[in-house]
């Protein structure tokens, strides 16, 4: 994790940045998706920093379809594809993956809105938020806190450059190499590792 710890120099924001470059809302402030100030500046276009990696994408359909294999449908509803989390007027944050219990994120709940309800379990691949005005650390630490704080049991995120899995509950939270059998809920483990190897790929 050290790498992650690196300080870096911050840069003040432009004074406006369109709505659609806000990522997520922390305390009131908007976080920008990463790579934003390119698109300000021309250089990028604004699909060019909110599409995935194939490493990304990868991960999320391997997990998406080991979810997918184990999940009791009558019990858990299952949302992807950086699924809008409503904490509060404040906070407004993203999932790549998130795993509710029926009986919290009922049918009447489901519209064209955030979830205003916690996730059982959210998974977190990379991070796609610009975290200049903090540590890259900070920035899991502090939304990760949010998520436990609403009522989340745990929070996973999977770190593709360091090529770990963070797990986080109100209780602790561990570090492991990604190459190990890490249990998600209920004993089903899932290896990411093992089936990028399976699948020929080399991350270095």
């Amino acid at each position: 994790m050290t790498a992650l710890d690196t300080p870096r120099k911050i840069r003040k924001a432009p004074k406006k940045v369109p709505e659609n470059l806000i990522y997520e809302i922390m305390d009131g402030k908007p976080v920008y998706y990463k790579g934003y100030r390119q698109v300000l500046s021309g250089e990028k276009s604004i699909v060019e920093i909110m599409g995935s990696s194939s490493l990304q994408a990868l991960i999320v359909f391997y997990l998406s379809a080991f979810i997918g294999k184990f999940i009791d449908e009558e019990m858990y509803t299952v949302l992807i594809n950086e699924a809008g989390l409503h904490i509060d007027h404040k906070n407004n944050l993203a999932n790549d993956i998130a795993i509710f219990e029926q009986t919290v994120l009922t049918p009447d709940k489901i519209s064209r809105k955030y979830a205003s309800v916690p996730p059982k379990i959210a998974l977190e691949i990379d991070i796609d938020a610009d975290v200049e005005s903090m540590t890259e650390t900070g920035y899991i630490y502090k939304k990760t806190q949010k998520m436990l704080d609403f009522g989340t049991q745990k929070v996973f995120w999977i770190l593709t450059e360091a090529q770990v899995v963070m797990i986080a509950t109100p209780e602790r939270i561990e570090t492991l190499h990604w190459n190990q059998e890490i249990e998600l809920m209920e004993d089903n483990k899932f290896n990411i590792g093992a089936y990028l190897s399976k699948k020929g790929v080399i991350v270095n």
